[in-house]
């Protein structure tokens, strides 16, 4: 049972940090902030494990995602 209690935990915490990720892009933009700046805001609330790059969220901002998924040269 420890096995799969710890996943259980692990999937709970991810979904609750993209949820908060989320709220607070949401709260950003609407307190009036522009689009780009809330998501600026957002990046910052992203764990620091798997938050992307400044230049890495302008890139995918830019060209739709698309850089998101090209590799980094």
């Amino acid at each position: 049972m420890g096995p799969i209690a710890a996943n259980m935990t692990k999937a709970a915490e991810e979904e609750h940090a993209f949820l908060y990720v989320m709220r607070v892009l949401m709260v950003s933009f609407l307190k009036g902030s522009a689009p780009i700046m809330a998501v600026e805001v957002a990046r910052r609330a992203v764990p620091g494990h798997v938050r992307p790059s400044f230049k890495e969220l302008e890139q995918a901002c830019r060209h739709g995602g698309a850089a998101a998924a090209a590799p980094a040269s």
